[in-house]
Protein backbone atom coordinates (compact mmCIF):
# COMPACT_ATOMS: atom_id res chain seq x y z
CA UNK A 1 0.00 0.00 0.00
CA UNK A 2 1.38 3.40 -0.75
CA UNK A 3 1.85 5.84 1.65
CA UNK A 4 -0.80 8.21 0.34
CA UNK A 5 -2.86 5.47 1.09
CA UNK A 6 -2.27 4.01 4.28
CA UNK A 7 -2.60 7.88 5.84
CA UNK A 8 -6.29 7.93 4.14
CA UNK A 9 -7.18 4.66 5.42
CA UNK A 10 -6.02 5.60 8.85
CA UNK A 11 -7.81 9.09 8.77
CA UNK A 12 -10.78 6.84 7.99
CA UNK A 13 -10.50 4.63 11.07
CA UNK A 14 -9.70 7.57 13.50
CA UNK A 15 -13.13 9.10 12.17
CA UNK A 16 -14.85 5.69 12.68
CA UNK A 17 -13.09 5.36 16.29
CA UNK A 18 -14.70 8.82 16.95
CA UNK A 19 -17.40 8.04 15.59
CA UNK A 20 -20.62 7.38 18.44
CA UNK A 21 -22.41 4.82 16.67
CA UNK A 22 -19.29 2.84 16.66
CA UNK A 23 -19.23 -0.26 18.83
CA UNK A 24 -16.73 -0.80 20.90
CA UNK A 25 -15.90 -4.10 19.41
CA UNK A 26 -15.48 -2.33 15.95
CA UNK A 27 -13.73 0.60 17.70
CA UNK A 28 -11.11 -2.29 18.75
CA UNK A 29 -10.57 -3.93 15.09
CA UNK A 30 -9.96 -0.19 13.70
CA UNK A 31 -7.98 0.57 16.67
CA UNK A 32 -5.51 -2.53 15.48
CA UNK A 33 -5.97 -2.06 11.62
CA UNK A 34 -5.03 1.47 12.64
CA UNK A 35 -1.77 0.36 14.17
CA UNK A 36 -1.04 -1.87 10.94
CA UNK A 37 -1.70 1.31 8.88
CA UNK A 38 0.49 3.54 11.19
CA UNK A 39 3.57 0.96 11.47
CA UNK A 40 3.36 0.84 7.24
CA UNK A 41 3.34 4.80 7.05
CA UNK A 42 6.55 4.66 9.26
CA UNK A 43 8.69 2.54 7.56
CA UNK A 44 7.94 4.35 4.29
CA UNK A 45 9.17 7.49 5.75
CA UNK A 46 11.96 5.79 7.25
CA UNK A 47 13.01 4.12 3.85
CA UNK A 48 12.89 7.54 2.51
CA UNK A 49 14.81 9.13 5.19
CA UNK A 50 17.24 6.35 4.88
CA UNK A 51 17.22 7.36 0.81
CA UNK A 52 17.80 11.01 1.35
CA UNK A 53 20.43 10.58 3.41
CA UNK A 54 22.21 8.50 1.42
CA UNK A 55 22.01 10.96 -1.31
CA UNK A 56 22.93 13.70 0.81
CA UNK A 57 26.20 12.09 1.65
Amino acid sequence: MSFESSMKKLEELSEKIRDEETSLDEAIKCYEEGIKCYTECSEILNNARQKIETFSE
